[in-house]
């Protein structure tokens, strides 16, 4: 982040809101003495979230990005994704689905992509999937996949496909740290998607009636594709010839 950029903005945008520091201050529960330090971009010890309350108190937002190495970041990122959907489609294939990646549509004003489209011409199901690498935002990935859900038949008029039922899955890599993060909104996504494990195999076999799911994908169902993606979340010590196993570095937890 460059600090002194952010101080002037934040700075031009206060004084163009006729807003002074004392009046941020309030707003944002904040010392008036940090606000000043936001405007002269002195940031360094300014946490993040007092960032964010004092942008918000200007009705503006704070977008941090991590940069490394051109574009070679979200490389990563997206073969991780990759190699997700990937699984899935082999899975989906299995079962006799018919299936599109990254399907795109305009309909109504509303945009965007579902990341996998299925259809099982044998009992008229279509299904909607939303695929994640790692689950950063909850609420945003239940209400896009419900949005898409509910534009489901609308994305496939043109495939003049027999739907007799749209259903919705989520599916995630199995790591501990994606468990956990669901695990911790559990009320949330049993209510959105009830369906889990066995029962979402079952039913991609015979897919009778409507589904709301969400499906763990292990890094073994990844299979070679998994050698090229950082699906794993967890940072193990390298070995050196004799020396015993030792599954953890000292400073970084078990799995983040």
């Amino acid at each position: 982040m460059d600090a002194l950029r952010f101080g002037r903005q934040f700075r031009v945008l206060r004084i163009r809101l006729e807003s002074r520091q004392s009046d941020v201050s309030a707003r944002a529960s904040l010392s008036r003495s940090l606000i000043a330090s936001i405007d002269r971009g002195e940031i360094d010890g300014v946490t993040v979230g007092a960032l964010v309350r004092a942008a918000h108190a200007l009705g503006a937002d704070v977008d941090i990005r991590l940069r490394w190495r051109g574009e070679q970041l979200d490389r990563l990122i997206d073969e991780a994704h990759a190699a997700i959907v990937e699984a899935t489609v082999v899975l989906l294939r299995r079962h006799g689905w018919i299936v599109e990646v990254e399907a795109s549509f305009a309909i109504w004003g509303e945009r965007g992509s579902i990341d996998v489209l299925a259809f099982h011409p044998e009992f008229g199901a279509l299904l909607i999937i939303e695929v994640k690498a790692t689950v950063p935002d909850s609420q945003a990935t239940i209400h896009g996949l419900d949005r898409k859900t509910r534009l489901g038949r609308a994305v496939v008029a043109d495939r003049h496909w027999a739907i007799r039922y749209v259903s919705r899955l989520l599916v995630v890599v199995a790591t501990t740290t994606s468990r956990r993060r669901i695990a911790r909104l559990a009320t949330t996504y049993d209510v959105a998607l009830p369906a889990r494990g066995a029962t979402v195999r079952k039913w991609l076999a015979q897919p009778v009636g409507p589904l709301a799911g969400l499906l763990f994908l292990a890094d073994d169902s990844l299979g070679s594709a998994k050698r090229h993606a950082p699906g794993r979340e967890r940072v193990r010590r390298r070995r050196s010839p004799g020396s015993r196993d030792e599954s953890r570095t000292n400073d970084t937890p078990a799995d983040e």
